[in-house]
């Protein structure tokens, strides 16, 4: 059942979204960064026959770094570390399947630059920093430190 306040409303409790945009984009660096060193521990361990497929087991370890790290807690290492977590539109924390949706949706927008392009420009100057996916699934950003 879904609620039509169950999210803070951006005009009247933007603290909930401010800066949002620039923390997400903080994050996503920093989860690269991680999945990065991931990626290259798991290397060693394949007698290096990994660097073969290397793009494959950079998605792979790509992909469960982020469905894991999202069911677990809503929001990436990066998103913790930056005070930044996900809520569906009913304003609970995602569930295993949300994350796994909001994944692919993540996977599928940066396979073509478009969807890219576009789903940056919505969380620039839509009011809820909802990016494509997010749109898609209701879900939002928002800082963690604002509690409603």
């Amino acid at each position: 059942m879904l609620y039509a306040d169950a999210l803070p409303d951006p005009e009247y409790q933007s603290e909930f979204y401010q800066g949002v945009p620039l923390k997400r984009g903080m994050a996503w660096v920093v989860d690269t960064i991680l999945t990065l060193i991931l990626t290259a521990i798991i290397v060693p361990f394949t007698a290096f026959t990994a660097l073969f497929f290397l793009p494959l087991l950079y998605l792979l370890v790509n992909t469960a770094y982020r469905w894991i790290s999202l069911s677990s807690s809503s929001a990436t290492p990066g998103m913790r570390l930056v005070a930044v977590e996900f809520r569906r539109a009913d304003g609970r924390a995602f569930d295993g399947a949300t994350a796994f949706l909001h994944t692919m949706g993540y996977l599928v927008s940066m396979a073509f630059v478009l969807p890219q392009i576009l789903s940056v420009v919505m969380m620039l100057l839509s009011p809820k920093g909802q990016g494509l996916t997010d749109t898609v699934l209701g879900s939002v950003a928002i800082n963690k430190t604002a509690r409603y």
